[in-house]
């Protein structure tokens, strides 16, 4: 079997954001555990998941009500937290820890 596409094991905090993402925006054909914690969230590169700046929206919403985190667009922090699912998991959850 050769598949192109490696999949990292993700974090018991990216699992849980990776659930979070699927059930917010409604992803139809992604599982949580299918996706990447490097790959892109954005854009349409191999392995990305093709989110738009509405997805983003939703995404910084879903994370309100289940983190108490906000995500603006002000920080200068928030842009590059939506890099992958990795960075946005060590984001909310290193502003978890400083609460």
């Amino acid at each position: 079997m050769s598949d192109s596409t490696v999949t990292l094991a993700q974090t018991p905090n990216e699992a849980s954001l990776a659930e979070l993402l699927v059930e917010a925006l409604n992803l139809e054909d992604v599982t949580a555990s299918g996706i990447s914690p490097t790959a892109p969230l954005f854009g349409y590169e191999n392995g990305s998941l093709g989110l738009d700046s509405i997805d983003a929206l939703e995404i910084a919403l879903a994370i309100q009500r289940k983190y108490g985190v906000e995500l603006r667009s002000a920080d200068p922090g928030t842009r590059s937290a939506f890099a992958s699912l990795r960075d946005l998991a060590e984001h909310v959850h290193g502003r978890l820890a400083q609460a």
